[in-house]
């Protein structure tokens, strides 16, 4: 199973790009973990926050594919550790790929939202994107740590 973090936005920072590298390497073959940057839609005058979102939106769900698809979004489900591990294994079952979508400044469209298995909320507080991404990713790790029986995860 490939678990993609479809992620509106690119050039990221150094930090970014090192701390997901290292959860990433960390994750199994057999759950691979990649992501997928979608280019954000430029910000011009007379190009509403609506007309972003739709067209985000197009690149995203051309991405997404036939994926299980997992919505970051503020009005999603809040899940501890153990409980995203609970997924996870239920992902697994699946027999695809699931998609783990990151919207753009502007937020996702509805119709992303309406694509999506399952809305997830990482947190009530309003994070930068780059910081969403590393959280994201080593989340993933503990959870695979967790149904693994490996220390990294304490309770």
């Amino acid at each position: 199973m490939k678990l993609r973090i479809i992620s509106v936005g690119h050039k990221m920072p150094n930090w970014v790009e090192t701390a997901c590298a290292e959860y990433t390497k960390r994750m199994p073959r057999e759950i691979s973990l990649e992501i997928i940057e979608i280019k954000p839609e430029k910000r011009a005058s007379g190009n509403s926050t609506e007309n972003i979102q739709l067209i985000e939106a197009k690149r995203i769900l051309d991405a997404i594919g036939k994926d299980y698809c997992i919505a970051l979004d503020e009005h999603g489900q809040e899940v501890t550790t153990m409980q995203l591990a609970d997924k996870l294994k239920d992902w697994q079952q699946l027999g695809r790929d699931v998609a783990l979508i990151i919207g753009g400044a502007d937020g996702l469209h509805s119709s992303v939202k309406l694509a999506a298995n399952w809305l997830w909320s990482l947190s009530k507080l309003t994070l930068p994107h780059a910081m969403v991404r590393v959280i994201l990713t080593e989340q993933l790790y503990r959870a695979h740590t967790v149904i693994s029986n490996h220390p990294y995860h304490r309770e």
